[in-house]
């Protein structure tokens, strides 16, 4: 998991309803909405069950240590989508007493390696890399008009990278993967079509790959990788990578085909994971 930095979140509470307008503006559809459909649920359903659900962000100070401001930007997220949530004062396993003495019944906590929503009552845990995945994916679809039969490049085959390509696949995309590393496409490729029932392509290549695809998720950490050079009018790019892959010229010519955040959108498809694995029991 990529190891966010202050920087990158700072003021990003604050600013949520600005970024819902520009998510409306690039997809149709504000932070919950695109949430609530990479989460496979209703968006009335979710409106009317969140504010039942009670998340519980606990710090953890395993690894290198509690980023500043990160706890504050999921706890900030969680009520933008409705929810009640709160930081626990406490850290490490006095958060999570303090968690329980307080009834929560979500437990939100990320270290080095881990970002989970874990849910008290049906014991199930939605991971962040994949939610993010299927949030960016998603994104690309609205953004796009529709993938179904349409090429869809996805670099990056890590968690995230797979979250997407599952997600896309089940859309009806025409997925093809690049990675620095062969072997990982060639892993995830087997498990699409044992998955999603899909045929996926290998590209050989990320320059020929660019070149060749208009509909883009970069789910890789490596910054620069797509140039102006790679930019049509009809190019859309869902980055949920950090630092995002295309250069500044590359930004600029993209204008709001562009979608990238380091946070919101995972954070966001954590949180309807939860509420929608709860649906029966919140009625």
């Amino acid at each position: 998991m990529t190891r966010l930095k202050t920087h990158d979140i700072a003021g990003l509470a604050e600013h949520l309803a600005a970024y819902d307008t520009e998510l409306i503006a690039k997809t149709g559809c504000s932070l919950k909405g695109i949430a609530c459909r990479a989460a496979g649920m209703g968006e009335t359903s979710f409106q009317r069950l969140a504010p039942r659900t009670s998340i519980a962000v606990v710090p953890a100070t395993a690894g290198r240590g509690i980023i500043a401001g990160f706890c504050d930007a999921v706890a900030g997220i969680a009520l933008h989508m409705g929810c009640r949530a709160f930081v626990t004062r406490n850290v490490d396993v006095a958060g999570l007493k303090e968690a329980f003495e307080k009834k929560a019944g979500v437990l939100m906590l990320a270290d080095d390696d881990c970002f989970a929503a874990i849910d008290i009552r049906s014991r199930r845990v939605s991971h962040n890399s994949d939610a993010t995945g299927r949030g960016f994916a998603q994104a690309l679809e609205l953004m796009a008009g529709g993938v179904k039969n349409r090429e869809v490049l996805v670099i990056g085959c890590g968690p995230v990278g797979a979250g997407a390509a599952l997600c896309l696949s089940r859309l009806g995309a025409q997925v093809c993967l690049n990675d620095i590393v062969d072997r990982r496409c060639r892993d995830l490729s087997a498990v699409l079509t044992r998955l999603a029932d899909s045929r996926i392509r290998i590209a050989r290549g990320l320059e020929p790959a660019l070149a060749a695809h208009r509909l883009i998720v970069d789910a890789s950490p490596a910054a620069g990788i797509i140039g102006a050079d790679h930019i049509t009018a009809h190019t859309r790019v869902s980055a949920p990578g950090v630092p995002s892959g295309p250069t500044a010229e590359a930004r600029v010519k993209l204008g709001d085909r562009l979608l990238h955040d380091p946070l919101q959108l995972g954070v966001a498809t954590m949180i309807a994971d939860i509420v929608n694995l709860n649906v029966a029991t919140l009625r």
